[in-house]
């Protein structure tokens, strides 16, 4: 049985990996919505060359894709990281 202290131990590890991921609480529906928004089908098809954001787009049909299919998934999360420092960019242009 463990003890506390590494049960302790143990949280405090989880919680660090989580705040070094960007990615962290943040669903694939979430990710397509900012990029949809941000970005729309047609610059996604030509950031990323998969069917389901070139050949009539769809957010179910992306959602079904990229579940199923990491590299393509992969990419979208590169994607999305990208456009957020692209917002934080901007943002801090302004002020």
């Amino acid at each position: 049985m463990g003890s506390d202290q590494e049960d302790s131990q143990s949280i405090k590890k989880n919680n660090v990996q989580k705040k070094q991921d960007p990615l962290h609480g943040i669903t694939l529906e979430m990710i397509l919505n900012e990029l949809i928004s941000d970005l729309g089908w047609e610059q996604m098809g030509a950031y990323i060359k998969i069917k389901c954001f070139n050949d009539n787009p769809s957010l179910k049909s992306s959602l079904t894709f990229l579940r199923r299919t990491e590299w393509a998934r992969k990419k979208v999360e590169r994607l999305y990281l990208w456009n957020k420092r692209q917002k934080n960019k901007k943002t801090r242009i302004k002020s």
